[in-house]
């Protein structure tokens, strides 16, 4: 990256880390358990709602009780569960013309991610009738409150259940919209792991993987506060005493409620510290070839931390010492690659993949530019990057050997 850029990303990104304690963040009121939610509901006079999930969840039965529930209180609920892995455009405008017709009040979203991020959309495009989703897209752009938003998190990854953002996907043009702005977070939250427990081990691993890369990109970013930083060494200690057992026994409820905690307090302190290049090369692969974003975050962990080299060793040795699997009387150089070999271990023990398949050397350069465009100048990253130097990310995650060069900055 050229030198006037990147002062120009440090200073927006200094200014955005000065306001932090003038930044209108909250924390949405928890509950433990769905049946939590009826009096909620009541006290906030709500008659009808929008219920988001998906097909899957929907089909195996996991929304059923909710269902039940709302009908037995007299409540209205009209259900969207279309959304796509990567949600797109289509079912944003889907769902708000279901919310529009039904005269919903209030919102519910059931699953991961996914359907968190199309209800949030949805949220925007209701405050916001004559926008469109590009026009919100950005930083900033949501002021106006959106309805009340329920979040019920299925898997223990996004955190979206305490974020201020969304990302939809476009599918004509297969470019990822993230939304970053206070409106959108979801003013309560369900954190019951009950209803993890028959997510697929194969899930269980990959949005457990997302978690621990929020948690480890908001540590090693260049706008954390004691606060981010607290959060982010307590949530990749738990995911990494937890992600196996509950793997291992998805019926495991002190694993799965864990892992679910753990997701939240990464969600806290990316919120406030930010992500980075490895979230923004994760979204582009999403967008373009619709690989779900736990994964690739999970194949690219490792990769970027190895990207960054020795500018995160005394952080990743930090997060090393966390997560109990290096000392503090080691080198940081040691504990750093003590930690990141952890990582692909963990990977290993999961059945997670070391490379992904199918990216195609054509399209790397505009992912990368997508990429770029995601997170340069918001995300403090410990090494600034442009869109030809980003390109290294997808070279390494589809091993292609002849990029395997000296990646130390």
């Amino acid at each position: 990256m050229n030198p006037f850029r990147k002062a120009f990303c440090r200073v927006y990104q200094l200014a955005f880390y000065a306001a932090i304690p003038f930044l209108p963040y909250r924390e949405p009121e928890t509950f433990d358990r769905i049946e939590d939610l009826e009096p909620l509901l009541k006290k906030l006079g709500v008659t009808s709602l929008l219920l988001v999930t998906d097909k899957g969840l929907r089909g195996a039965g996991l929304t059923t009780p909710l269902e039940a529930m709302l009908k037995q209180s007299g409540i209205s609920c009209c259900v969207y569960d279309n959304t796509r892995a990567n949600p797109t455009t289509l079912n944003v405008e889907e769902a708000v013309l279901m919310y529009r017709e039904n005269g919903c009040q209030a919102m519910i979203a059931f699953g991961g991610g996914s359907s968190m991020d199309c209800a949030k959309a949805v949220g925007a495009r209701i405050a916001y009738p004559n926008r469109s989703l590009k026009q919100l897209g950005g930083t900033l752009r949501i002021f106006r409150k959106i309805p009340p938003l329920v979040a019920i998190p299925t898997t223990a990854g996004t955190g979206s259940e305490v974020t201020v953002t969304a990302v939809v996907t476009d599918p004509e043009t297969n470019h990822k919209y993230t939304m970053n702005s206070f409106p959108l977070i979801p003013r309560y939250a369900v954190l019951d792991p009950a209803v993890t427990y028959t997510l697929p081990p194969s899930l269980t691993a990959t949005t457990g993987m997302d978690a621990l890369t929020h948690a480890v990109e908001a540590y090693i970013g260049r706008s954390t506060t004691k606060e981010t930083r607290r959060l982010a060494l307590t949530a990749v200690g738990l995911v990494f005493r937890n992600i196996e057992k509950a793997y291992l026994d998805g019926n495991d409820h002190t694993a799965r409620s864990n892992m679910l905690r753990a997701s939240y307090l990464a969600g806290e302190a990316f919120t406030k510290s930010y992500v980075g290049y490895i979230h923004a090369v994760a979204h582009s692969l999403g967008g373009q070839y619709n690989i779900p974003h736990g994964l690739a975050n999970a194949v690219l962990l490792p990769i970027g931390l190895e990207i960054y080299g020795k500018t995160v060793y005394n952080k990743l040795h930090e997060l090393g010492v966390a997560a109990g699997v290096t000392t503090e009387n080691v080198s940081h150089e040691t504990g750093a690659k003590d930690f990141i070999r952890a990582i692909r271990a963990l990977n290993r023990r999961m059945n997670i993949p070391e490379t992904l398949s199918g990216i195609l050397e054509e399209d790397i350069p505009t992912m990368a530019r997508h990429a770029d465009r995601e997170a340069n100048p918001l995300y403090p990253v410990p090494v600034l990057m442009d869109r030809k130097e980003l390109e290294i990310f997808y070279y390494k995650a589809a091993d292609w050997s002849k990029h395997h060069d000296d990646t130390e900055h």
